[in-house]
């Protein structure tokens, strides 16, 4: 009995999330919005104050581009990584301390998630997986030793 079209969406999700470094660019876009949100001044007040102000909200708006970037465009990720990490320390002196140091410190980890991220790397075999393996290799019966 086929269970219908939803059966292929989480292997689908999956598949594409492996090949891009979807954590990193989640938490640099995460950093930039939770930055922005924290931002209180209304967009009057801010040009009013010139390019300071503008650059509070300049900031999170490149960091947040940068993280999206990254999820949709991984082979530029070196780029993104870079231009999100310092973006994201920007933050500190523009926006806030950088969202009350959150949206800085997830800015900068998704950053460097994004660029450690490696492309061509085997995935990860699973803890029930390795347990499996290490049942079935207890339950091979021993092998003769061979004679010369």
């Amino acid at each position: 009995m086929p269970r219908g079209p939803r059966e292929g969406v989480r292997p689908a999700f999956r598949q594409w999330r492996a090949g891009r470094p979807f954590w990193g660019g989640l938490l640099l876009a995460l950093g930039g919005a939770e930055v922005l949100l924290t931002l209180k001044a209304s967009l009057d007040v801010i040009l009013h104050v010139g390019m300071q102000g503008l650059a509070g909200y300049l900031l999170p708006v490149v960091m947040l581009l940068c993280g999206v970037l990254i999820l949709f465009n991984p082979t530029q990720r070196l780029f993104y990584s870079v231009i999100g990490v310092l973006v994201s320390l920007g933050t500190w002196m523009t926006s806030n301390l950088g969202g009350f140091f959150i949206g800085l410190l997830l800015g900068v980890t998704g950053s460097c998630l994004a660029f450690g991220w490696l492309p061509d790397q085997e995935p990860r075999v699973g803890r029930r997986q390795r347990r499996k393996q290490a049942r079935a290799a207890k339950t091979l019966p021993p092998t003769p030793a061979r004679q010369s």
